[in-house]
């Protein structure tokens, strides 16, 4: 079996998120405590006890799901066996540690640095982010592209759900000309902001020079990319791929497409929820999908 290794973005978190990871073993609380020491605040109080609406901002929301997705695929051990990852958006800094291109220190910073980033580019900017469904994908790229002010294509999530970002004038806009095309559903999305679009250019720039400044090596097995759904194994290319997904779009249909074009028969997602199953069942009703668990000692 070929088993490829999926990891969540923002929206699969939940107040309670990683409590069970916590209490496994000795090895995992370690690393959710190197965490709080790293990040300044206890980030597990939050995870585990807090409000949804704390666990909702930005710059907490990415580092807990980068931590419970991580220190899960660390749990697993021996079990962890993959042929191919791929993460979400953010996932894609889990994917690249559960692969060990990138050590759990520097991923843990790089991820609260994007995430500081983001929030900071979203409150220079009200901007938002939209879900069309029952579109094709190159309608909505087509009028997207006709509109004057910022809207663009930001996750293609799965064939029939394409998310746009941008400015508020911009979504509201294309969300009206979409329905008028035929859209089943123009849904705006209860967001900080317009990940994914040119308007992250700000954020783009300050995470830049920290990912050029950090060590990335040769994952063990090749990741898929978000910017072009392709799979890389080389370190200079991951990084430029890296810093081009805050203002790319996430080519998250075709990462499936390719995944399964290249023998992937079984899909494990590594974290909170199981959003990323369904997209895969979206894209192939045959392919195999599972949560990844670990059992107490």
């Amino acid at each position: 079996m070929k088993t490829a290794y999926i990891f969540p973005g923002q929206g699969a978190q939940f107040v309670g998120m990683g409590q069970e990871l916590y209490q496994l073993n000795d090895t995992t609380k370690a690393l959710f405590e190197q965490a709080n020491d790293l990040l300044g605040f206890r980030i597990t109080d939050i995870m585990f006890s807090g409000t949804d609406e704390d666990l909702k901002q930005t710059k907490v929301t990415q580092p807990a799901i980068f931590l419970h997705s991580v220190i899960l695929a660390k749990a697993l051990g021996d079990k962890f066996q993959p042929a191919m990852v791929a993460g979400h958006s953010l996932g894609e800094f889990s994917a690249l540690v559960a692969a060990g291109a990138l050590s759990f220190e520097d991923g843990l910073l790089l991820v609260s640095k994007r995430a500081n980033a983001m929030q900071a580019a979203c409150e220079a900017q009200p901007s938002t982010m939209a879900a069309i469904l029952g579109l094709e994908d190159e309608v909505v790229e087509r009028i997207c592209a006709e509109i004057e002010e910022v809207v663009v294509p930001a996750n293609y999530n799965c064939p029939g759900q394409l998310v746009i970002s941008g400015s508020i004038e911009g979504v509201d806009k294309a969300c009206l000309l979409l329905t008028e095309a035929g859209a089943k559903r123009a849904l705006k999305l209860n967001v900080g902001g317009a990940f994914h679009s040119p308007l992250m250019e700000p954020a783009k720039l300050e995470l830049q020079k920290a990912i050029e400044n950090t060590n990335i090596q040769a994952p063990i097995c090749p990741i898929y990319q978000n910017v072009d759904a392709k799979a890389y194994t080389d370190p200079a290319e991951i990084k430029a791929n890296l810093i081009a997904q805050l203002t790319g779009a996430v080519r998250w249909t075709q990462t499936v497409q390719h995944m399964l074009n290249d023998g992937a028969d079984n899909f494990v997602e590594v974290g909170p929820g199981n959003v990323l199953q369904g997209l895969v069942k979206k894209v192939n009703r045959q392919a195999a999908t599972s949560s990844a668990s670990v059992a107490a000692e």
